[in-house]
Order: structure tokens, then C-alpha cells, then sequence
């Protein structure tokens, strides 16, 4: 393969695909390599529906969030059907976390209140909750499995090429070009050069990097939220987080997400609680004690729910011990891992970062640049 690229990206998940879309835009020549095949369930990008959660407080944070939400409906206009669903996210439970959250978005003009337990439970019977209660009236959904698909049909009409089943076995920096020796979907050993390389490569990227560049502590895990059926199909559900203080979190293990997906239930999940693994030998199963905290957590939170009913996602997260992602350049490599748990929502806006890093106009903001860790 002797085609003239400018980029090389490792890894199709939705931070690969968004970065795709962002440089094939700008006329750069593209070609990504995807070890698995479209929604695939071996990462962190698939599934239906994903929070699109503001409940920040954080300036960098907030910040990539504006921005992301005008990509998100850029992107929006060129796809066949809707990717986001702003319905509104409730946010309660610790209430210092609630009302610093409140202050962080009102003093950005974000169209957000405070409500009582009581006002809440009023427009979505089928839960309680822990007041205050911040309402996010432009947050909700995103709907994931077309999202990807979106930003696929986005780069490829701007010519990238993506390529699955290729599975890369070695990243070659070099000052004026760099190789990617990977087996395609054949069987066959080819090699790829380009003046860049983008890895986004999720729970396998401190394995393609392994001697090129020191990345912070990435811990995988293998998380299992699950979708809950509605005791009665004509209630209403907004996205939500529940928030613990760290007694709470003690013993409950993690704090608690989740918004509606439209044909199979509510969704809702423990954050971050799941078991350590090699992402190329998952159980793909959660363990008896996490999947009766999830299940407790609904029969106690959820009324409207039948705790009995879970049906069980299994998914990835790569995840940094300060929570923020890595985005960097080093060399030719530009670099953006970390993101599982909360990096979907921000997806177009670290494409953006990512494809300014790689064409050489800015580095990422400070504070998820290697040396931030």
C-alpha cells in the first residue's frame, strides 16, 4: 500500500472516528486502522445511548463541553437521524458536589436550576432523590451507536479511509516519517507511513506504546451497567448522576449514572467500581457482589423500575488515577487515551484538540497534557 498520507490513526472508537472527521475536514489525508469490525462490543464506544452530562465543575471541563455540544450538531446535520436527545440530567445526592456544580454552570450562563427533592420527583415519578437537585435543561442523551456511524460517513465523504480487521503489531516514530506495521483483515503484513501518527487505541494503548512514550498509570476495568425495564411505560425519565460523600461511596463502591435508552429500558450503572483486566481476556460478566450493589441501588433509588429486570452491558474503561484524559504530542505520535467513563460526551471537541496537535497549530490545554499527570 504506497498511498501519500498525512495522518496514520490507531484505534476506531469515537475518539478515533471524531478525530478522523475533524482532519479529513481540513483536506488532511487520513487512514485509520480498526483492529475489530463496526460495533464491535470489545471497548468503550458501543451501545446505544450515552449521558450527555454537563455536571462539571471544572473550567476545562465546562469549556470542552461548549464546544463539543456545537460539533455534536454540526455533525448532526449531515447524519439521517438525531444524536442527541436534550431532555434534561438531574444531578443530586452530596450536596456540596450539587451546589458547587450549580455555581460552576450559572456563572457560565448555562440554562440550569435548583430544585427540591419534592419538584423532582413531581416531573419523574419513577425516582427519589437526595436534594438539592441541579436540572441541566441541555444535557440528556447521546444516542452512541449512531454517532459512530456518523462520524464515519462524515470522514469517509471526506475522504479518509478506514480499514478493520487491522490489527497493528508496531508504531515506528521517525522525524520526517513514521511507520505502522499492522496484519490486515487478510492475514497480510503491510506497513503504512505518514509524516503523523494518532493513537486513540482505548484499553490497548499502553501496549502500542510501551517504549515510545511514559504515559500515567492506565487502569483497565470492565464495567457493567445494565438497562432496567419501566414499571410503567408512560413515565418520564431524564439522564441523571447520584453523587456520594466518601462514607457513602465506602460502601456503596461507586456513584451512580445512567439516562433513558429508547427500546430497552433505563439504563443505570455503578461508576468505575468494575474488576481490573487484560482487555483481550474479559469475562465479560460482572461479579455477584456488583451486580447486587447495582440492583440495590434500583430497589432503593428507583420505584419505577423492576430491579429484577437487568439486563447486563459489558464495557471497558481506561482510566487515569486523576480521572482527566491524556491528550499530547510527542514527536510524530500524538497521543489520547484515558477516556472511558466520561469521554463520549466531549468526543468532537478532543477530535478537534487532537487534529490541532497533529497538524502542528496548538498542544491540548494544559491540564491533560502528560506532564499534568
Amino acid at each position: 500500500m504506497n498511498e501519500e498520507l498525512d495522518h496514520i490513526i490507531v484505534g476506531g472508537g469515537v475518539i478515533g472516528l471524531a478525530t478522523a472527521w475533524q482532519l479529513s475536514l481540513r483536506g488532511e489525508r487520513v487512514h485509520l486502522l480498526e483492529q475489530f469490525g463496526p460495533h464491535h462490543t470489545r471497548g468503550a464506544s458501543h451501545g446505544s445511548t450515552r449521558n450527555i452530562n454537563n455536571a462539571y465543575r471544572e473550567e476545562h471541563y465546562l469549556g470542552l463541553f461548549d464546544e463539543a455540544l456545537a460539533l455534536w450538531r454540526e455533525l448532526e446535520t449531515g447524519a439521517s437521524t438525531p444524536l442527541l436527545g436534550l431532555h434534561g440530567l438531574v444531578t443530586h445526592g452530596e450536596e456540596q458536589t450539587v451546589r458547587e456544580t450549580h455555581a460552576a454552570l450559572a456563572a457560565r450562563g448555562a440554562d440550569v436550576a435548583l430544585i427540591s427533592p419534592a419538584e423532582a420527583t413531581a416531573r419523574w415519578a419513577g425516582m427519589r432523590f437526595a436534594g438539592p437537585v441541579l436540572l441541566s435543561r441541555t444535557a440528556g442523551v447521546g444516542y452512541a451507536a449512531r454517532a459512530l456511524d456518523a462520524f464515519e460517513a462524515a470522514a469517509t465523504r471526506h475522504d479518509a479511509r478506514i480499514e478493520r480487521g487491522a490489527t497493528v503489531a508496531e508504531i515506528l516514530p521517525g522525524d520526517a516519517s513514521s511507520r505502522v506495521e499492522y496484519t490486515d483483515a487478510a492475514g497480510v503484513r503491510r506497513t503504512l507511513s505518514a509524516p503523523s501518527v494518532i493513537v486513540a487505541a482505548g484499553a490497548w494503548a499502553r501496549p502500542l506504546l510501551a517504549g515510545l512514550v511514559e504515559l500515567p498509570r492506565l487502569r483497565v476495568t470492565e464495567e457493567h451497567p445494565a438497562h432496567f425495564a419501566p414499571r410503567d411505560a408512560a413515565l418520564l425519565w431524564p439522564s441523571f448522576n447520584h453523587m456520594f460523600d466518601d462514607e457513602q461511596l465506602e460502601a456503596r463502591g461507586g456513584n451512580v449514572y445512567g439516562m433513558p435508552s429508547p427500546g430497552e429500558g433505563v439504563k443505570v450503572g455503578l461508576h468505575l467500581v468494575g474488576h481490573e483486566v487484560d482487555p483481550d481476556a474479559r469475562t465479560f460478566g460482572a461479579t455477584a457482589e456488583a451486580r447486587a450493589a447495582l440492583r440495590e441501588h434500583v430497589a432503593e433509588w428507583f420505584p419505577g423500575l423492576d430491579p429484577a429486570s437487568a439486563d447486563e452491558i459489558s464495557c471497558t474503561y481506561t482510566s487515569t488515577d486523576s480521572g482527566r484524559f491524556v491528550l499530547d504530542r510527542v514527536g510524530s505520535l500524538t497521543i489520547a487515551a484515558g477516556f472511558s467513563g466520561h469521554g463520549y460526551k466531549f468526543a468532537p471537541a478532543v477530535g478537534r484538540i487532537l487534529a490541532d496537535a497533529a497538524t502542528g497549530l496548538t498542544l491540548p490545554p494544559e491540564p491533560f497534557r502528560l506532564g499534568a499527570h
